[in-house]
C-alpha cells in the first residue's frame, strides 16, 4: 500500500491535458486531448489512480490532532501530531511537526515547522514544510506559504495565502508555482458552535469541488483542548497531488486560525 510517487510522475509525462477532477468526468484514455507545445497553458497534470496507494481512492480525508496532555497540564505550546484516516476511520498516515521550542514559545502560530508525514510502516512519503511569515493584511509582500513535497526530496505543490481585506484566501499552486485552485473560508473562523469550512473552487471562483471542514467537537473539547478535527472533501478522481497540498492546507488553516483553543470555539 506505498504511494509510488515516481509512478506517478511517469504517468504525468506520458498523458498531460485537462485534470479529471470532477465526479463522473469521462475516462482519461478516451478523452484527453494531445499535449500541447506550450506547457505554460496547462496549470493541470492528470495522476492515474494507483491500485496500491491511498488518496487515489479518497473522497473523504480525516485529519485528527491528538491531544498533548503535558502542554495542557504545563501550559506550554508543544508539536503538533495528527492522525490521517480515511471515511471508515482507519487511520492511513501519521504527521509529527518538526520544530525547535524558542519557535513554538515565541513565534507561536507563525513558527516556521516541517511537517513529516509517515505511512503505517514508518515511511515517510509526504513532507510539508513552513517558513516563518507574516500573517496579516498589513504585510501584504509576506503571507503565509507552504512547500509540499512527495515523496521528500520532490516538489509537487505549494499553498500560497493571498492577501484579501476580508476573507481568508488561499492557492494551491503546482511545482511551478501556478495556481491550479483556490481555497477560499469564512469572513469568521471562530466557529462559534459549528463546523467552519473553507471552499476549495477554481481559479475564477465559479465552481466548487470541494472543502475543508474544521469540525465542532464541542464546547468542552474545543475550550480545554488544543485538538481540532478536520475533514477534507474531495472528488475521488481529484490529482493525488492536489490531495496531498489540501492536507498540507488543512494543517496551515490548524496553525492559522485554530491553534489556540478558544480560537476554535
Amino acid at each position: 500500500m506505498d504511494w509510488d510517487f515516481h509512478s506517478l510522475a511517469d504517468a504525468q509525462n506520458q498523458r498531460r491535458g485537462l485534470p479529471s477532477f470532477l465526479p463522473g468526468a469521462p475516462d482519461p484514455d478516451q478523452s484527453l486531448p494531445a499535449s500541447s507545445s506550450n506547457p505554460g497553458n496547462q496549470a493541470w497534470q492528470l495522476s492515474l489512480p494507483l491500485p496500491s496507494s491511498f488518496l487515489p481512492t479518497l473522497d473523504l480525508i480525516i485529519i485528527h490532532q491528538q491531544v498533548e496532555l503535558l502542554g495542557m497540564i504545563l501550559g506550554t505550546e508543544t508539536s503538533n501530531k495528527y492522525e490521517i484516516k480515511n471515511s471508515l476511520g482507519q487511520r492511513i498516515y501519521f504527521a509529527v511537526e518538526e520544530s525547535i521550542c524558542f519557535n513554538r514559545a515565541f513565534c507561536s502560530t507563525l513558527r516556521s515547522c516541517t511537517l513529516r508525514i509517515t505511512d503505517n510502516s514508518g515511511r515517510e512519503v509526504i513532507t510539508v514544510s513552513r517558513p516563518l511569515r507574516c500573517n496579516s493584511c498589513w504585510c501584504p509582500c509576506y503571507l503565509q506559504e507552504l512547500e509540499i513535497q512527495a515523496p521528500p526530496g520532490t516538489i509537487v505543490a505549494y499553498v500560497a495565502q493571498k492577501w484579501d481585506p476580508f476573507l481568508p484566501k488561499f492557492t494551491i499552486q503546482n511545482a511551478n508555482k501556478e495556481d491550479i485552485l483556490k481555497i477560499v473560508g469564512p469572513c469568521a473562523t471562530c466557529g462559534c458552535f459549528g463546523d467552519v469550512d473553507f471552499e476549495v473552487k477554481t481559479i475564477n471562483e465559479k465552481l466548487t469541488i470541494g472543502k475543508i471542514s474544521k469540525y465542532w467537537s464541542g464546547f468542552v473539547n474545543d475550550v480545554f483542548t488544543n485538538a481540532d478535527n478536520f475533514g477534507i472533501h474531495v472528488p475521488t478522481d481529484l490529482d493525488v497531488t492536489v490531495k496531498a497540498a489540501m492536507i498540507g492546507a488543512c494543517f496551515l488553516f490548524d496553525f492559522m486560525f485554530f491553534e489556540h483553543s478558544l480560537a476554535g470555539l
